[in-house]
């Protein structure tokens, strides 16, 4: 039997972060499907994570973590695929370093993406964006940090990886620009509206000298984490709802925020190359999903077209008894 931990061990302190250079956002993504799969595992097995085999981990076991996830934890059908995904980059590993168990890695290679629903991206209307950043209260240091918070989300688009990530030597003086580090270790420069710029510069003056260099810290004055993110505009999305009810029927993330910032680059400019690059895509593929959303791109279409008249004329009941009982008495 061969063990396992010797392997994923190598492939996420060598494979991933010396040969292949992956970031630590995507070490921590691949880290956290391992732990789902290798606790499913135990449990089903009943033994300990640290005694599991490679033998162990066969397609039907593999199948069986991926049926679980839809099950019982509700995840949906792109987590389930992101899980997957990570486990068939491990066993794509294992090909040269296991040849003895290549049956079993090419039965696990077999499980295929499932296809998902093409869904329009949420977004917040400028009323709900209004009524969201208006919640925080500027006469306190932690109101202050999370207008900053919000307003700063809107504006730039960022991921919330994005957002905990960004430094002080990040943000320009006067705070008229920002440089963001994004996916894919690509770097892009955006610059700022004059409400989120004002709004950056109250929170920095009052943020302090604190050991860390991130710009947004929470109460302990540590980083943020993207959980803590969450939970911050969770509880002014709940505040917001008394004055934008409409509230109530969106879902709240900080994704949420960056689909909007997207639709209101692309209603402004009405260009998909503008909202490309202020979002930091690489591919205008992944950008046109906002056109699918908004529409008042459609409008130009209608307006453009001419419609075939519609000929007029009333309905006749053929049947005497319905004529008859439509007659006025």
């Amino acid at each position: 039997m061969t063990a396992l931990a010797p392997h994923i061990e190598a492939f996420l302190r060598e494979h991933l972060l010396r040969h292949r250079g992956a970031s630590p956002h995507t070490c921590d993504s691949y880290a956290y499907s391992f732990r789902a799969l290798f606790t499913f595992a135990a449990q089903r097995l009943k033994t300990v994570p640290c005694a599991l085999t490679l033998e162990q981990l066969d397609a039907a076991l593999i199948g069986a973590f991926l049926e679980q996830l839809e099950t019982t934890r509700r995840n949906g059908a792109a987590t389930r695929n992101v899980r997957l995904a990570a486990i068939r980059a491990f066993f794509r590993f294992l090909q040269h370093r296991e040849p003895a168990a290549l049956d079993q890695i090419r039965r696990v290679l077999a499980i295929p993406f499932k296809r998902r629903d093409t869904r329009l991206v949420p977004y917040l209307t400028q009323e709900e964006v209004q009524a969201l950043v208006n919640v925080p209260s500027p006469t306190t240091r932690q109101g202050l940090r999370d207008r900053a918070m919000l307003h700063l989300t809107i504006c730039a688009g960022l991921r919330v990886s994005e957002l905990t990530g960004l430094r002080l030597e990040d943000v320009a003086p006067q705070a008229v620009t920002i440089r963001v580090r994004g996916k894919g270790r690509r770097e892009r420069a955006l610059p700022l509206w004059k409400t989120t710029a004002r709004a950056l510069r109250a929170w920095l003056a009052v943020r302090g000298q604190m050991p860390a260099s991130e710009v947004f810290l929470n109460a302990r004055g540590q980083p943020f984490s993207r959980w803590g993110v969450a939970h911050v505009l969770t509880c002014h999305g709940i505040t917001a709802r008394d004055t934008c009810p409409s509230l109530a029927r969106k879902r709240l993330s900080p994704h949420v925020l960056r689909h909007t910032s997207a639709m209101i680059v692309l209603q402004a400019t009405h260009d998909i190359r503008k909202v490309s690059l202020w979002l930091g895509h690489t591919q205008l593929t992944t950008t046109e999903m906002y056109v699918r959303a908004d529409p008042s791109e459609k409008l130009e279409a209608i307006e453009a077209i001419v419609p075939p008249r519609l000929r007029k004329g009333t309905f006749r009941p053929t049947d005497a008894l319905l004529a008859w009982l439509k007659a006025p008495r």
